[in-house]
């Protein structure tokens, strides 16, 4: 499921900070591009953990009713090239490719299995992750 938040983009000499007003959270980015990079990286975290944790979050402001100007007073902060954009990302895809890693099992098999297995050449993590996937009904 998509989820979206405003982000305040803030030009700071060649850099950029990224607020998030809503979730009180914040990164930054060399040029615009990373800033862009981060500011989905950063969401997809903070998203990620809460949904760990049972924290609930508020809901997204419009764009409308953010302020940047009194984003970057409160941070006193000034510049000349600011602007609100939404952020997007998909918090479960983004998760599975970037904060999940692989954790080893250990199982035990009929030992005619295994043999007949090894002379196909199967890949046992594989298969086992596409039947759990399928059990799940994940693919």
């Amino acid at each position: 499921m998509l989820s979206a938040y405003p982000a305040c983009f803030i030009k700071e000499d060649t850099a950029y900070s990224v607020i998030f007003p809503d979730l009180n959270t914040a990164t930054c980015g060399d040029n615009l591009e990373d800033a862009l990079s981060m500011a989905v990286d950063c969401l997809a975290g903070y998203l990620y953990s809460a949904n760990l944790e049972g924290v609930s979050v508020p809901p997204a402001s419009s764009l409308q009713d953010i302020d940047i100007q009194k984003v970057m007073d409160e941070l006193e902060v000034t510049s000349d090239e600011a602007f609100v954009n939404i952020v997007t990302v998909d918090v479960e895809e983004y998760a599975k490719a970037h904060f999940t890693k692989s954790v080893r099992k250990n199982l035990t098999i009929p030992s005619w299995l295994n043999d007949a297995a090894m002379k196909q050449n199967i890949n046992f993590s594989q298969v086992l992750q596409e039947a759990l996937m399928q059990k799940m009904g994940l693919n």
